[in-house]
């Protein structure tokens, strides 16, 4: 339970482990703008995480406070917010059922990729570059890929055995909404919506520790 886990929500959720819930909601709009949310939900864990938080310490390490926690999201929401191109930056925090929620504007994808790694990069002094390299989302003309940031796979792999049977329950929500129709995917577990303008894709926790690639996909627009 390094500190610097509280400085990214995917970090925090995997952290505490027990049921989570997790919606990763994109917005892309023609001119390659858009607007991104990510919200972690671990309400069906509260008894539990509460009793974390009410010790000094757990397994050698220190137990933040609630104010802690909330100090390192704000630094989080200043820090995104004054990287290039983010802009409307809004984070919500819910402590008595665990839900936290963060969203912002983007002017292009490139950009929001930039900011949200420079973003972590300097609020846990990351020192390797897989981070950098890593893409996670991409837009060439008219298809869209998409696939698990790189942070929350590093981050499984640090659970323990027993914490990671916790995920079973867990579910990773995975949304993309488009201003054009779609007119195909790869993946054969999306769920297209009625109006042909948003995918969605759903899968256990668990099983993404298994597989990565379980939320890939590349979506393609009608032209």
């Amino acid at each position: 339970m390094k500190k610097w886990i509280f400085t990214c929500f995917v970090v925090l959720g995997f952290m505490l482990t027990g049921c989570i819930e997790i919606i990763d909601d994109l917005k892309l709009n023609i001119d390659g703008s858009g607007s991104f949310k990510y919200s972690i939900n671990l309400s069906s864990s509260k008894v539990k995480i509460n009793s974390i938080l009410a010790l000094d310490s757990l397994d050698g390490e220190r137990v933040p406070s609630k104010e802690e926690i909330s100090e390192k999201i704000n630094n989080f929401k200043y820090n995104l917010g004054q990287k290039e191109g983010i802009s409307n930056v809004i984070i919500e925090e819910d402590y008595s059922n665990f839900i936290f929620k963060i969203s912002c504007d983007f002017e292009n994808l490139s950009l929001l990729q930039t900011a949200i790694k420079r973003t972590v990069s300097d609020l846990v002094k990351h020192q390797k570059n897989e981070l950098d390299e890593h893409q996670w989302v991409e837009w060439h003309e008219n298809s869209l890929e998409r696939s698990v940031p790189q942070i929350a796979l590093d981050q499984i792999k640090k659970l323990k055995q027993d914490d990671i049977e916790l995920l079973k329950d867990g579910t990773y929500t995975n949304i993309t909404r488009f201003e054009k129709e779609v007119k195909s995917f790869d993946n054969d577990a999306s769920v297209l919506s009625k109006n042909k303008k948003a995918v969605m894709l759903r899968v256990n926790t668990f099983s993404l520790t298994k597989d990565a690639n379980l939320l890939h996909n590349k979506i393609t627009l009608v032209d």
